[in-house]
C-alpha cells in the first residue's frame, strides 16, 4: 500500500507477484491466495483530494464531449450494488471481506468519476436508483463476466488514448489505479470462480457451468448488438474507440489489448490462473483478420 493516500497514480504501480510452488484450485490455499491479492493491494486514496490537472482547450473538448460518463457511472453504480448485495450473503470471513472490499472500490469509482465530472462541468443526467438485486449470485456473475469483457478491451484503449495523446498525461496518469483495479477485480473474480465450482456438490457443478456459459454468451450479444449502432452510448468500448480518432487497423487494437492484458496481469501472482474466456476469443479472431 502507498504511503500517499492523497496520490492514487501510485496504485496502479503496485505488485503483489511472487514465487512459489503450483497450487490446487479450489483448495483453502487457493481461496487465501486470491483474497489476499485483492486485499494486499488496496490502496486507500480518497476521490475527494484528486488533483485533477487543468486542461488545454483541446484536451477539455476532447474529455466533455465523449458521450459516456452518464453510462460510465451507472455501471459503477450498479456494480457496487450487485457485488455488495453478494458480499452480504458470504459466510467465509476472508472472502467476505475481500468481496466487500471489491464493492468498495467499485463504489469509490464512481465516486472519482464524480468528483471528475464536477471539476470538469460535465452535465449528467440524474442517477437512477440502485435496489439490490433479488439473486444475489447471478448479479455477482453477470458484474464480473461484464468486467472480464469490457475491461480487456478498456486496457487497450486506455493504452491507445495515452499512446496517442488523446488525454495529456497527468489525466492518464490520475486514471491509472482505476483502470488496474479494474484488472484487480477480474483476476479475483475469475479464481472466485474457480474455487467456487469446486466448493459446488458434483451435480451442481454442470447446471453452474451452463448459467455462466450463458452469461457470457449474453454479455457478449448485449455488446455486439450495442456496437452495430453508432449512437448507442451503452458499449463504453465502441464509443470510446470512435472517439479516439487513429490510423490502428483493427487487428492492431486486439493485439495491443492483449499485450496490455498480459503487462497488467503479469503484476500479481503467478500462481492464479489468468481470465481466458476473452484473450481466447480475440487470439482465435486474430488467426482470421489480415
Amino acid at each position: 500500500m502507498t504511503d500517499d493516500s492523497t496520490s492514487p497514480a501510485a496504485a496502479g504501480h503496485m505488485t503483489v507477484n511472487r514465487a512459489g510452488g503450483r497450487i490446487t484450485l479450489g483448495t483453502e490455499q487457493h481461496k487465501q491466495l486470491f483474497c489476499r491479492m485483492l486485499l494486499d493491494s488496496h490502496d486507500p486514496y480518497k476521490p475527494a483530494v484528486i488533483a485533477w490537472p487543468k486542461l488545454d482547450d483541446e484536451a477539455f473538448a476532447r474529455l466533455t464531449g465523449l458521450p459516456v460518463w452518464d453510462m460510465a457511472v451507472r455501471v459503477e453504480g450498479e456494480a457496487s450494488m450487485a457485488v455488495g448485495t453478494y458480499a452480504a450473503t458470504i459466510q467465509d470471513p476472508l472472502l467476505r471481506e475481500a468481496v466487500t472490499m471489491d464493492a468498495g472500490e467499485e463504489a469509490r469509482h464512481r465516486l472519482v468519476l464524480g468528483k471528475m465530472v464536477e471539476f470538469y462541468g460535465i452535465k449528467l443526467a440524474a442517477e437512477p436508483d440502485y435496489p439490490p438485486p433479488p439473486d444475489p449470485e447471478l448479479a455477482f456473475l453477470q458484474t464480473g463476466y461484464g468486467e472480464c469483457f469490457d475491461s480487456f478491451f478498456a486496457f487497450g484503449l486506455f493504452e491507445l488514448a495515452r499512446r496517442s495523446g488523446f488525454f495529456p498525461p497527468e489525466l492518464v496518469e490520475t486514471f491509472e489505479p482505476v483502470i488496474q483495479e479494474e484488472c484487480r477485480h477480474i483476476l479475483f473474480f475469475v479464481n472466485w470462480r474457480l474455487w467456487h465450482r469446486r466448493q459446488l456438490p458434483w451435480y451442481r457443478r454442470t447446471l453452474f457451468d451452463l448459467r455462466c456459459l450463458a452469461i457470457f454468451a449474453g454479455r457478449i450479444k448485449a455488446r455486439a448488438a450495442s456496437a452495430k449502432d453508432v449512437g448507442d452510448q451503452r458499449n463504453f468500448t465502441a464509443v470510446s474507440s470512435k472517439a479516439i480518432k487513429t490510423d490502428l487497423k483493427a487487428r492492431d487494437l486486439l493485439a495491443l489489448c492483449l499485450a496490455e492484458n498480459d503487462r497488467r496481469m503479469a503484476r500479481y501472482d503467478s500462481r492464479l490462473p489468468r481470465p481466458q474466456l476473452v484473450p481466447t476469443l480475440v487470439r482465435l479472431a486474430l488467426k482470421f483478420i489480415r
